[in-house]
């Protein structure tokens, strides 16, 4: 793995992809939704903590969103898969242009 250099914030992320910010938080809020090392924390001496992707998170992210659309049932199952808030759930199907 090369090293990484710079990473890429949430929000820059959902900006990028043209995705719903909260969506791609709730995604990236369990690590184990993408490999070791591509979801970073980024510590500035508050309590909380900035969330960032690797370029490598980026793609792995964009291919799991690729994938999930493939029909309205797959993006269903993943969105309740993955997305615990009901009213981004809700948010989310009402914007989907399926």
């Amino acid at each position: 793995m090369a090293t990484i250099t710079y990473v890429f914030t949430i929000d820059h992320v959902a900006k990028k992809l043209g995705e719903d910010s909260e969506l791609l938080q709730a995604i990236v809020s369990n690590e184990d939704n993408l490999s070791y090392g591509s979801i970073i924390s980024v510590y500035d001496g508050t309590d909380e903590a900035i969330t960032a992707l690797t370029d490598d998170g980026i793609d792995e992210l964009r291919q799991m969103l690729a994938h999930a659309r493939r029909s309205t049932d797959e993006w269903n199952d993943f969105l309740d898969s993955f997305v615990d808030d009901e009213e981004l759930i809700a948010r989310i199907k009402a914007k989907s242009p399926r």
